[in-house]
């Protein structure tokens, strides 16, 4: 899951002092007369007032009837109601004294006083439409429980709250069922649930694709999927400046659990409708899900699927369960979207602010003023020697406009999406949340020297080990530096610099790749053997490379250097030594 909704009463700026349980417009209705449950009066009182949606006020009831202590957050999570909801019931239960309080360990537990008093509010509940499947698939459950366990620790940064193991399975169950995806492509935009492993378990003949920013869950379903043999490639990229390019108009049905604003949710769908084959004949998946008590939240996010062309033609209410999110009952609404048209309109929303929280949310500060972005130009010619031309610089990214006029300018969606005219020096700005993409818009430069802006925060220039990990992304092509206190005390410039031409025939062909990142990634390999063969006096014909390249990990098809993900890139220096090993014992 990806999405921390805003808090209650956000959408209406008289409700944030109004009772989450609150008694309708019309005249009082007597709860003797109304009520026929043998239940205490402050129980009847609460449902009373809760109108239609008293089935949610009843779970709550039920679940404390079996009279063991309850902490408020293991209330939402067992019941899928939001938390300003439970906290009513509670506060209102207590008013009335019908609780037992105790406090341990920091946190606050209630008990029913008569728990026996409760035991008829327990109510039906609507058929789960997967849950009979359940049982059938034992192993793969157990699978997912092994692999959300030893997952990585959920992002803030990027509005991770982890769904259940069962919610993955339940996903695959409903995904395999409601569609025949045997020979079929799955596109999961953002996986940190898991649901491409859960589906490849449940139907092996389905292939899936992940495309996800963090680089921990990419690892980790690649070593999953690994260690099951399961059809899954993965992909690094920031959504936010577009899809790769190897994932565009190659998948039958999307999944995604995007961040939980309006933008997060358009940005996600559109990036799943822009991979789709032919998006009229797929579906797109989407867990989404809101507080009752932020109902124009949800109504804002339904609208942006509408405009985007999209038929809302299911919603299965509180499918998706999660350990934590418990603002809107630890729980998502799973919606079928059937888009009508081949092509999405325009945006209508802020890309580059997607989040709900962390650098990336609305609220966020970060970026470049104008005075900072002078001083960091400034520190650049001084780097350079101080003779520098302005009009050498290209700068990308966002930088104020009145900044280094004659340098050139170039978008950072630009510049990551195809090649860019080679100017002898960039500067990308990757404050206010982009700090990510550091060895990969190095990788994506044609000059001669790139420096990579910074908070001095980041992972990848903080310590030791993020500038190691950094460094291995580029070499041997670039000479890494880390300056910090680069125009603000709390700004480092990442300095690349081009290297000379490498000595030994694996530097050489890694270079070769490098340099040409935006191209796919095992052409570059055979135009670069059959260079590097060439150098070593050993000549090789293009059959002979393309045979070579061929025998190398699968991992490697479908992929550009600047989508392939961290964990891959630290491998491939491997697979280029396995190419010159065969070069150098091919018969002449």
């Amino acid at each position: 899951m990806a999405g921390h909704p805003t808090s209650p009463g956000a959408d209406d700026p008289g409700a944030a002092h109004a009772h989450p349980i609150a008694s309708t417009s019309r005249a009082p209705v007597s709860v003797t007369s109304e009520r026929s449950d043998p239940l205490p009066k402050a129980a009847l009182r609460l449902l009373v007032e809760q109108g239609v949606d008293a089935p949610r006020v009843r779970r709550i009831l039920a679940l404390l009837s079996d009279g063991r202590w309850w902490g408020a957050n293991d209330l939402v999570r067992a019941s899928g109601v939001a938390h300003a909801v439970v906290a009513a019931a509670l506060r209102a239960l207590d008013e009335a004294e019908e609780l037992d309080t105790e406090t341990g360990d920091g946190q606050r537990r209630v008990r029913l006083v008569h728990p026996a008093d409760f035991r008829s509010a327990a109510a039906d509940d609507l058929a789960d439409p997967v849950a009979h499947l359940v049982p059938r698939y034992a192993r793969a459950g157990a699978v997912l429980a092994r692999a959300v366990a030893e997952g990585p620790a959920s992002d803030p940064d990027l509005d991770h709250v982890a769904a259940t193991a069962e919610t993955a399975l339940r996903r695959a169950l409903f995904l395999c069922t409601r569609f025949d995806l045997r020979d079929r492509v799955l596109l999961c935009v953002g996986d940190h649930d898991l649901t491409a492993l859960a589906v490849t378990l449940v139907c092996p003949r389905a292939r899936a694709e992940v495309v996800d920013v963090d680089e921990r869950v990419l690892a980790h379903i690649d070593a999953v999927a690994e260690r099951e043999e399961l059809p899954v490639r993965t992909h690094f990229a920031d959504l936010r400046l577009g899809l790769p390019s190897p994932l565009r108009g190659g998948a039958d049905v999307v999944f995604t659990d995007p961040p939980y604003t309006p933008d997060g949710v358009e940005l996600f769908v559109r990036r799943g409708l822009e991979g789709m084959a032919d998006p009229r004949r797929g579906r797109v998946l989407v867990a989404y899900g809101a507080s009752e008590t932020t109902p124009r939240l949800a109504a804002a996010t339904q609208t942006r699927m509408v405009r985007l062309d999209l038929l809302l033609e299911a919603v299965w209410p509180d499918f998706n369960r999660y350990q934590g999110a418990e603002s809107i009952g630890a729980a998502s609404d799973l919606y079928v979207l059937r888009p009508l048209s081949r092509t999405a309109p325009a945006p209508s929303g802020d890309a580059a602010r997607v989040y709900s929280q962390g650098v990336n949310a609305k609220e966020a500060r970060g970026g470049l003023d104008a005075e900072r972005a002078e001083a960091v130009v400034g520190a650049v010619l001084d780097d350079l020697g101080g003779a520098a031309d302005p009009r050498a610089l290209t700068l990308v990214g966002a930088w104020p406009k009145d900044v280094a006029a004659e340098a050139g300018r170039v978008r950072l969606s630009t510049w990551m999406g195809a090649p860019t005219s080679a100017t002898e020096h960039a500067v990308v700005n990757l404050t206010a949340g982009w700090e990510r993409l550091g060895a990969r818009a190095a990788l994506a430069a044609a000059s001669d020297t790139v420096y990579a802006l910074v908070p001095s925060a980041a992972a990848a220039v903080r310590d030791e080990a993020g500038q190691r990990a950094l460094r291995a992304m580029v070499e041997p092509r670039f000479e890494v530096r880390f300056l910090r206190g680069f125009g603000a005390p709390n700004l480092t410039a990442v300095r690349f610099t081009r290297r000379t031409r490498a000595g030994s025939a694996v530097d050489r062909l890694m270079v070769h790749v490098q340099e040409r990142a935006h191209g796919m990634l095992r052409a570059t390999l055979r135009g670069g053997l059959t260079e590097v063969a060439a150098w070593m006096g050993r000549p090789i014909n293009k059959r002979t490379s393309r045979h070579a390249v061929a025998t190398t990990p699968a991992w490697l098809s479908g992929h550009t250097l600047l989508d392939l993900p961290g964990h891959r890139l630290g491998e491939l220096r491997g697979v280029m030594e396995g190419l010159i090993e065969r070069v150098e014992h091919a018969e002449g």
